[in-house]
């Protein structure tokens, strides 16, 4: 290995601990953007490189500001509050009920709304939930961040990363079902029972059903009726194999500015309340990625496939499983970028491909920083005033991933 690989590895993996540790408490996009610039600084990546890569990722930006939109004018307009006094009031007194349902309820929002989604808009409404029904709050809270990346290969636009391992170009959706509608029921089902095991102590007994639920106000409604609207809208794009980006930041930008007109605010709060810190961690992920890339790893994945398609069951669990693990070092976004260029120069059998972004949707439920999902999941019960450690959540994580991940992957095998 030369001086020059050695110090690029040294600096990117610096800057991925630094998003996983928060050393100094800074942002994660700190250390990923410091990252990204020290490797340009130094020379081990030229600028106009680092541009490319950033570049990649602008249907991924597009996507996230437009959900980011539609959360905080829902939040504004109180939305999380009225859907968390109709959890609470269905729930009718029983916490395994609230559980369940809060599971659903992220079943249906990754789905159609994709797992950043359900780490931005679901989150706040689950953690006004636990606080209305005086539940316990992080089982709720872990029942969101593990649903957005279980159930985040049941469409195509159920995760970012899907377009990313793609290249933009995904199945028609009738072979994108063949291939995923049983692997996604083993990770939902498999995760909802061992994170209800995991879980069963804090979970037991009663919450309070009794809850008042104010109407929603105009505002509200209107919010309401932007997000379903944008969920129907990404469904046809989909349909249409178009790029899901652009479409979801102009129906978040219009929602806001309809639901402003409506009830003559200003579009500022919802602006300020976007977490844009977000756009700069993918973006330094998208640079430190392309900095990896030119110290042979992607070569290295290449011959890896090449070598192991010759028995494609077993290439899709062996490259599957190290990628499952391999997201939760580098983050899921780069990890689909590497497997995407990988995919393209190797052309592997289509089971193999399956199984990969079956790892890279379901890998990063291991850890804290293993999905951009996750990330946003975090940053939103830190608004809340909650938190979660690298190791707490590892502990879930070792207990709920792997047999997912083996029940999602045996699935896809034996589907052939």
């Amino acid at each position: 290995m030369s001086v020059a690989q050695g110090t690029t590895w040294l600096i990117c993996f610096t800057a991925i601990a630094g998003v996983i540790g928060r050393p100094f408490r800074w942002p994660e996009a700190v250390w990923a953007v410091l990252g990204a610039a020290l490797l340009v600084l130094f020379g081990l990546l030229p600028i106009s490189s680092a541009a490319e890569a950033v570049s990649k990722g602008a249907d991924v930006y597009l996507f996230l500001t437009g959900m980011m939109l539609l959360s905080e004018v829902a939040r504004e307009h109180k939305v999380f509050d009225w859907v968390a006094a109709t959890a609470a009031i269905h729930a009718r007194g029983s916490s395994p009920r609230l559980f369940a349902l809060v599971y659903a309820a992220g079943i249906v929002t990754t789905t159609f709304l994709s797992n950043d989604a359900t780490a931005v808009v679901l989150t706040p409404a689950v953690y006004a939930a636990a606080k209305k029904a005086n539940a316990e709050p992080m089982p709720l809270l872990f029942a969101c961040a593990l649903i957005a990346n279980a159930a985040s290969f049941v469409l195509p636009i159920s995760n970012p990363a899907n377009l990313v391992l793609y290249g933009g170009h995904m199945p028609p959706l009738g072979a994108w079902f063949g291939s995923f509608a049983l692997p996604s029921v083993a990770a939902i089902g498999v995760t909802f029972v061992a994170l209800r095991w995991y879980e069963r102590q804090r979970i037991a007994g009663h919450c309070v059903s009794d809850v008042e639920r104010e109407p929603l106000s105009p505002g509200g409604k209107a919010a309401l009726a932007g997000i379903a609207g944008t969920a129907g809208l990404l469904i046809v794009m989909s349909a249409l194999d178009a790029q899901l980006g652009l479409p979801t930041a102009l129906t978040g930008l219009m929602t806001a500015l309809g639901v402003c007109l409506l009830t003559r605010r200003s579009l500022a709060g919802p602006v300020r309340g976007v977490a844009w810190s977000v756009l700069a961690l993918v973006a330094g992920l998208f640079v430190l990625v392309e900095a990896l890339e030119r110290t042979g790893m992607i070569a290295a994945a290449v011959r890896s496939l090449q070598a192991s398609s010759a028995n494609p069951p077993l290439a899709a669990a062996v490259s599957g499983a190290l990628l499952a693990f391999g997201s939760n070092l580098i983050n899921n976004l780069p990890a689909g970028l590497i497997a995407n260029t990988a995919i393209v120069q190797a052309h592997p059998p289509r089971l193999v491909v399956d199984g990969l972004l079956i790892s890279v949707d379901l890998g990063p439920n291991l850890s804290i920083t293993g999905s951009l999902a996750t990330i946003l999941w975090l940053q939103a019960i830190r608004r809340e005033g909650a938190d979660i450690d690298f190791a707490t959540f590892l502990k879930v994580g070792v207990v709920t991933m792997p047999p997912a991940l083996v029940a999602a992957l045996g699935a896809r095998i034996l589907i052939g």
